[in-house]
């Protein structure tokens, strides 16, 4: 429960036992009828000032002063406490969204998910447990507090628009995950955001047959079809359940320090030209070479140790954290070398 619902909780049952006490008291002490005595507690407690519906004992009176005291007080601290905490919300929301604009505005080399559906909230559950930064957008409002609850950064604006997306900080990011609702959403958001940035890579989201083909036609790097990949690895998972096995070992977190990454070779770094045998990847860092994709796009697979890298190519490496980290470290510029 949140701290505005318990407090609002604790106001609401403040007034409820006074009303209680003030009906049961008037019951007991001078026998009004039930209704009566929650009246006359009603109008003593808001001070309307009807006067007594039936004439009070001295019991009765010395009852209803304390009932004044006590109920008016508990009154004027429900309405205070209500005002203070309307009054909190507006202040801090407003100061939410500004912090919240200055961090996106600090951003560099960051992510934007449009689209925070079932999709967008697992390409931002991936992002977040990789540690990279990143800015969902939607236009949804429920969706937008949903992701700020669990501490991301949001926009709740149309995905769409150009402005939306300067607001993310296109010009600055690395990449874009289109996941909104329609393809057609999905065509504009790539459409714009390749216009902004023509360097951002951009991952779409396709859910009509032939799609995909119009997604990389208008600029797409790379496009998921959900439900088409969705029945594949279920076909995959029968057909053969030890690779399905194998890959989720390796992508996902099952509590082993076990991944599968990319690791780019810098022009810089000391491994240009070496081969993979020279290199001892194997033996010094404690990795595989799975695949490497060349700086050409061409993938050469289960490469021999004779294969030379060059600047630019990336190795498909699969290894423990602290070794993909070390062979970051190798074939990264040099500190000395850099400006």
């Amino acid at each position: 429960m949140s701290r505005l619902a318990r407090r609002f909780l604790y106001i609401l049952l403040a007034i409820a036992v006074t009303l209680l006490i003030g009906t049961v008291g008037f019951t007991l002490i001078d026998h009004y009828p039930p209704f009566d005595a929650f009246y006359m507690t009603l109008t003593t407690m808001t001070t309307v000032g009807y006067g007594e519906i039936h004439p009070l004992s001295h019991a009765g009176r010395v009852f209803n002063s304390f009932l004044i005291f006590f109920g008016v007080t508990t009154i004027f601290i429900a309405i205070g406490a209500m005002t203070q905490t309307i009054v909190e919300r507006e202040f801090g929301e407003a100061i939410g969204k500004r912090r919240n604009k200055r961090m996106i505005d600090k951003l560099k080399d960051h992510y934007i998910i449009c689209g925070y559906g079932r999709v967008g909230r697992g390409a931002a559950a991936e992002l977040h447990h990789s540690g990279v930064p990143f800015v969902v957008v939607d236009l949804n409002p429920e969706r937008v507090e949903r992701a700020v609850v669990e501490g991301m950064l949001a926009v709740a604006a149309d995905s769409t628009r150009d402005e939306t997306l300067r607001r993310a900080g296109i010009e600055r990011a690395r990449g874009l995950v289109a996941a909104l609702a329609t393809d057609a959403d999905n065509l504009f958001v790539l459409l714009s955001a390749k216009g902004l940035n023509p360097k951002i890579y951009v991952a779409t989201r396709a859910a009509e047959e032939g799609a995909e083909e119009k997604m990389r036609r208008a600029g797409a790097d790379a496009v998921f079809a959900p439900y088409s990949i969705a029945g594949h690895r279920l076909a995959q998972s029968l057909l053969r359940p030890h690779v399905v096995q194998f890959l989720d070992f390796t992508t996902k977190d099952v509590g082993m320090d076990i991944a599968i990454e990319q690791v780019r070779v810098s022009e810089r770094s000391e491994m240009v030209s070496r081969s993979i045998r020279e290199m001892q990847i194997g033996r010094d860092v404690g990795v595989i070479v799975m695949a490497i994709r060349k700086g050409d796009g061409r993938m050469m697979f289960n490469p021999t140790a004779d294969t030379t890298v060059a600047g630019g190519d990336y190795l498909i490496v699969m290894g423990r954290q602290e070794n993909l980290e070390t062979l970051e470290t190798l074939l990264a510029e040099p500190p000395g070398t850099r400006k």
